[in-house]
């Protein structure tokens, strides 16, 4: 019986690099959470013990630290860009690699209607997300951009219905023509090329989502899904894909009459489990080839 190494790759996880611009008195902060992976022919490391191959992973994370002086911050598709190429360059053995980020943002604090210059709060709409996988160097090298938003918590009060679902002697769930609608979500899209503007994109296809699931008559949660993707697509041809996670936050309606109270829609219980989790990914029919995962 022959035994052999199997895909494998390693890497440095989560390492929280904060990064404030202070070229003039009105500061910009970039906050993110870096996990970097290296695959190629790693095999001498598995099987030998050997690590002349191996780059350390405390030099990956010191890198992010260096880059995040010396090339700055501008999104993290283009940091994870960077990355990527630096340890390709570095490491003959690897022959792909996978940079994994999540930003957590901040606003500035409003001071007599204005932002303040170098004072933030952190905001709650949702987190920034980028992987960057990219294969081969030079002439064949291949960079696939994935980027996303995630916790992005979303409700509708009405305009939500479900009914005429399938049914068997187990079924107790009443039909409804008027129910909360609401949800965490988790959004991704994989780009066509890295010829982007990444943050000017990734505002734009937010904004799009969140439109899109305000005007949604919904009949289901697949169905506002495909919805919110298709408008996605439909206005940005440099997305070729979006896949969406999005775990249904059930809100039940509370029986009141046991207190002579009538509840016409009013009066809920947020359950945090169990849940329904919907997914669903929308796509071109002519959509690139998306690389290494």
């Amino acid at each position: 019986m022959a035994i052999r190494l199997g895909a494998n790759q390693y890497g440095k996880a989560e390492v929280h690099v904060v990064r404030v611009h202070r070229d003039t008195p009105r500061h910009e902060i970039r906050d993110l959470t870096v996990s970097t992976a290296l695959r190629g022919d790693f095999s001498r490391a598995h099987i030998e013990g050997d690590q002349g191959d191996v780059l350390p992973t405390d030099t990956q994370k010191n890198t992010v630290f260096a880059f995040a002086k010396e090339k700055g911050i501008e999104s993290p598709e283009e940091f994870g860009l960077a990355l990527a190429d630096q340890f390709l360059a570095t490491v003959p053995r690897a022959d792909g690699a996978r940079i994994e980020l999540v930003e957590t943002t901040w606003d500035r604090i409003d001071v007599d209607g204005r932002g303040h210059d170098h004072a933030f709060v952190q905001t709650g709409g949702g987190r920034r997300t980028a992987v960057v996988n990219v294969d081969g160097r030079g002439a064949d090298r291949r960079a696939h951009i994935v980027s996303g938003v995630g916790d992005l918590v979303l409700l509708k009060s009405t305009g939500s219905e479900f009914h005429g679902f399938l049914k068997d002697r187990y079924t107790t769930l009443p039909e409804t023509t008027d129910r909360i609608l609401a949800t965490s979500l988790v959004a991704r899209w994989r780009y066509r090329s890295s010829d982007v503007d990444w943050n000017a994109t990734y505002a734009s296809v937010k904004a799009r989502l969140l439109e899109r699931f305000a005007q949604i008559h919904s009949y289901a949660l697949q169905q506002t899904l495909y919805g919110m993707g298709q408008a996605v697509l439909e206005q940005f041809e440099s997305i070729d894909e979006i896949s969406f996670s999005a775990p249904n936050k059930h809100h039940f309606l509370v029986d009141l009459s046991p207190f002579g109270l009538e509840n016409p829609n009013e009066v809920f219980h947020a359950a945090d489990r169990p849940y329904g989790l919907i997914e669903a990914t929308v796509v071109r029919d002519d959509a690139s080839d998306p690389g290494s995962t």
